[in-house]
């Protein structure tokens, strides 16, 4: 009977030092961003989306009477969105479908 569980014991450690399959990557994904030029030329500040797939994403609040270059996460360069900007007040709302590339500049009247 010793000897079974002996025999036991040496099989379920050999099986537990067994070869184990191992996945190998480069690492974390690396996000896309683009940048965009946005020229608020409004006396209210304005909230600013970008919609792509029918998904709203806040990018930034650009102050009144100011351009700022915000950075667009997760949004690949090439890719058509709707950009859309909301007054403080909520009072208006402009939108401009566009193809984004680093750099797009957007004025707002």
């Amino acid at each position: 009977m010793r000897a079974l569980l002996m025999g036991l014991a040496l099989f379920a450690t050999a099986a537990a030092c067994g070869p184990r399959q191992v996945e190998v990557g480069s690492g974390t994904a690396v996000q896309s961003e683009v940048s965009l030029n946005v020229r608020n030329n409004h006396s209210q500040a304005i909230s600013v989306y970008v919609v792509q797939g029918g998904n709203p994403m806040f990018v930034k609040t650009v102050a009144a009477n100011t351009a700022e270059t915000v950075i667009v996460r997760g949004v690949a360069e090439g890719t058509p969105v709707t950009l859309r900007a909301t007054l403080a007040d909520g009072s208006r709302t402009f939108e401009r479908s566009a193809t984004l590339t680093s750099g797009y500049s957007w004025t707002l009247p």
